[in-house]
């Protein structure tokens, strides 16, 4: 009973010193808020036709163009992931008063999947010059530029993680945006297209692999030939946790900075890539998700989230640009799986399907 005691005590001192010790939260974001020159969000119940600046941006600008596909894949696909779950999204909605906003649906504690989201967001805003090297993929451009002012952009996009109950049944993200910056400090305007679909499986199923690839491969295939083999590759090194050695999946299609054709193309290939989601990974998992598991199976589950959740937080270019911007951190942090687990020096053994995976994790395979 003292030992009690002594810990109510604690957690008492605790507490207080913390509420005397930190600033009060309005303080605290207002400070973000200045640092990044975000506006706060400003929650509504029901979403604006267009979250884009009416005034500005007209309906045929690719600004507004992108947008209306965006969310227009939010509802197709959170349609189609509650058809097969059985419970509903919830919605949250806001807006900013310099314009843009978002739009996240979560499924949390379902009969599929333990969580799901599937986000919209429309930003305009301007960032310090590291959450512009933060988004692009293109470092070269940066050279000899330092970090004077600020960098006004426009990003609009559509991100999504998926995590089933069932071991057997993969783990998707997919990520589909668009940029656009200012001219800053000596660089000219830029604008650019970035995206992609990957799958994280905690075992190797090779025909799941080759439908879920193949489903992309033809979609690369519609608009250019060389399109899957280097996003595939392009894939596999992004999605690489580095102090680890391993990918944090088994791939799919990636790409950024993409400018080298005219963007009505790109827009193109990004609205058929963004509307494969469904067909790519919903047959899998309705493959999967009434197997029969292991506890020793969900353990390994629970190590492979740990996985996801240190890719993410380390090395996510989309994380950390959100972060850097001062974007909304719920949204920012769906991804982030309920449960994740690590386990100390955690090697499976040789000849199980968890060492064949590790196998694939770190010597990234062709599945066609």
């Amino acid at each position: 009973m003292a030992l009690n005691t002594r810990s109510l005590q604690q957690r008492s001192t605790s507490s207080a010193f913390r509420k005397s010790a930190q600033p009060p939260r309005v303080v605290l974001r207002r400070a973000v808020m200045e640092r990044t020159s975000l506006d706060p969000e400003t929650y509504i119940s029901t979403p604006p036709a267009t979250l884009c600046r009416p005034d500005i941006d007209k309906p045929d600008s690719m600004r507004a163009r992108f947008e209306k596909v965006i969310r227009e894949a939010q509802d197709s696909i959170v349609k189609a992931i509650e058809e097969v779950d059985g419970k509903k999204f919830i919605q949250d909605a806001w807006t900013r008063p310099g314009g843009g906003g978002g739009i996240s649906r979560v499924l949390a504690d379902g009969n599929v999947w333990e969580k799901a989201g599937v986000n919209v967001s429309v930003v305009y805003g301007s960032m310090p010059p590291e959450a512009y090297r933060a988004a692009s993929g293109n470092q070269d451009k940066f050279k000899g530029k330092g970090d004077v002012g600020r960098v006004p952009f426009f990003a609009a996009g559509i991100s999504s993680v998926m995590h089933p109950r069932n071991p057997h049944a993969p783990t998707m993200h997919f990520n589909y945006r668009y940029f656009e910056t200012d001219e800053w400090n000596g660089i000219p305007g830029q604008w650019w297209f970035g995206g992609g679909t990957d799958i994280t499986p905690c075992y190797v199923v090779p025909e799941d692999m080759a439908h879920f690839h193949g489903t992309y491969k033809k979609v690369c295939d519609r608009h250019d030939p060389s399109y899957y083999p280097k996003f595939k590759k392009w894939c596999d090194e992004y999605f690489l946790i580095k102090h680890r050695g391993e990918t944090r999946g088994l791939g799919g299609i990636f790409f950024d900075d993409l400018n080298d054709r005219e963007a009505n193309e790109i827009i193109k290939f990004s609205t058929d890539a963004v509307n494969s989601v469904v067909d790519a990974y919903v047959p899998i998992v309705k493959k999967h998700m009434n197997d029969p598991y292991t506890p020793e199976e969900k353990e390994w589950q629970q190590v492979r989230r740990g996985r996801y959740v240190e890719f993410n937080l380390v090395y996510d270019r989309g994380t950390t640009f959100g972060l850097k911007t001062g974007g909304r951190i719920e949204s920012i942090l769906m991804s982030m799986p309920r449960t994740a687990s690590w386990l100390y020096n955690h090697e499976p053994a040789k000849g199980t399907r968890e060492a064949d995976f590790m196998d694939a994790a770190r010597n990234p395979r062709e599945w066609l």
